[in-house]
């Protein structure tokens, strides 16, 4: 990917190696793929995320000194996707007579305290949309290359691009309406909807990406095939076989390999943010 020229956002938060209070456990994201199945899947103990603990008290800060030269450059990346992001997103809501609100991006380290609540490094990357912020540790990204065998910058960027998916989903009214709808269902019918909303992302996120090569050529070969492969490795399915040994489509919160692919390479294919109506969708 052709990311070291690019523009780098200021919507940069870094309160890596910064103290945190322990308050309530937030979800969302590409990080609530089945908290508990993450938690087991990272050897986590799930009490960790799924209960907020002494609000009063603080996790272990990390060293500052501990950043590597690696860890400068991975913030630079975030920061130039972001940029990215914000021209692309700003240029479509143009053309749909809205004004695009910019997000801030929050590195962390360890744990972090959002408008959502306490969430540990273990529910992976997130979006909040109380403050509007995308919450990220960077060492999701070891996880992501080592443990679930997605490699590579666009596979990286993908993740970023989801999770901004979230942020214009919160933007169109869509998050407030899927919300409300789920207060009115039981669980399954609540996690289907979830499903639906997850693949949207995916599927903005595809939008971004063919936006951004038509623009500014910023993919290289194999990029498409990168994000391709980090959508399937987070699919519902693959990392519940993974940790649990089975699948159970009803708790899916995510969509499976196949739905997640499908639905990224549809925003791809169409950059246009229309084609992207999972709830419209007969079949996902």
């Amino acid at each position: 990917m052709r990311w070291q020229m690019g523009r780098r956002s200021e919507n940069i938060e870094d309160r890596r190696g910064m103290p945190v209070g322990r308050g309530a456990a937030v979800g969302g994201g590409i990080g609530t793929l089945v908290l508990v199945l993450v938690a087991l899947y990272f050897g986590v103990d799930p009490s960790v995320i799924l209960q907020g603990g002494d609000p009063t008290s603080t996790g272990p800060a990390p060293s500052v000194q501990q950043r590597s030269a690696g860890d400068d450059q991975l913030r630079d990346f975030v920061a130039v996707v972001l940029a990215d992001t914000e021209d692309t997103w700003r240029e479509l809501f143009q053309r749909m007579g809205r004004q695009y609100q910019e997000p801030r991006l929050v590195l962390f380290s360890g744990a972090v305290q959002s408008a959502c609540g306490f969430a540990e490094a273990a529910v992976g990357p997130f979006y909040c949309p109380g403050d509007k912020k995308v919450y990220i540790d960077l060492a999701f990204y070891r996880d992501l290359r080592e443990r679930l065998g997605a490699p590579g910058d666009f596979a990286q960027a993908y993740v970023i691009a989801h999770e901004i998916g979230h942020h214009v989903q919160n933007l169109l009214g869509i998050a407030d309406r899927v919300r409300a709808a789920q207060g009115r269902r039981g669980q399954t019918e609540a996690n289907a909807m979830q499903v639906r909303m997850e693949l949207q992302a995916d599927c903005f996120a595809g939008v971004w990406a063919n936006n951004a090569q038509r623009t500014r050529q910023v993919l290289e070969a194999g990029d498409i095939e990168e994000g391709l492969n980090a959508a399937s490795a987070i699919g519902d399915d693959r990392l519940q076989r993974q940790s649990q040994g089975r699948v159970v489509p009803e708790s899916f919160t995510h969509g499976s390999s196949a739905q997640r692919v499908r639905w990224f390479k549809r925003g791809i294919e169409s950059g246009d943010p229309g084609q992207c109506d999972t709830f419209a969708a007969s079949k996902l």
